[in-house]
């Protein structure tokens, strides 16, 4: 079982910036962020697979950049030029399946899950 927490969110005026941390009990599973709001669907914003492989969704590329820390197992997503539309709950998440990160973006599948949290961009 793998445990992940985030921290990060908070609310912010649009144009404004937050960078995710997510803390992981386990550094041998591809990871990346998820989220959610209310009548919007599911988007997978970044995944970095466990080959290294790093993929973006359309709706934040260019806007965020995924990292990780492998000496503290944590994953950090830089989010920058926030918009109210990014308004939503982030999730962490992470997978057994390995394959490119190109798979996640367009999947969305993933074994695990963190509690998310909340990003509130305001104008």
């Amino acid at each position: 079982q793998v445990r992940l927490t985030e921290s990060g969110g908070g609310s912010v005026l649009t144009g404004g910036s937050l960078r995710l941390s997510c803390v992981a009990s386990s550094s041998t599973f591809s990871m990346g962020w998820v989220r959610q709001a209310p009548a919007k669907e599911r988007e997978v914003v970044a995944a970095l697979a466990s080959d290294g492989t790093i993929g973006y969704g359309d709706s934040m590329k260019g806007r965020v950049t995924i990292s990780k820390d492998n000496a503290k197992n944590t994953l950090f997503l830089q989010m920058n030029s926030l918009e109210p539309e990014d308004t939503a709950m982030y999730y962490c998440a992470a997978s057994e399946t390995r394959l490119k990160a190109a798979y996640f973006v367009n999947s969305g599948n993933f074994d695990y899950w963190g509690q998310g949290t909340q990003v509130t961009v305001s104008s």
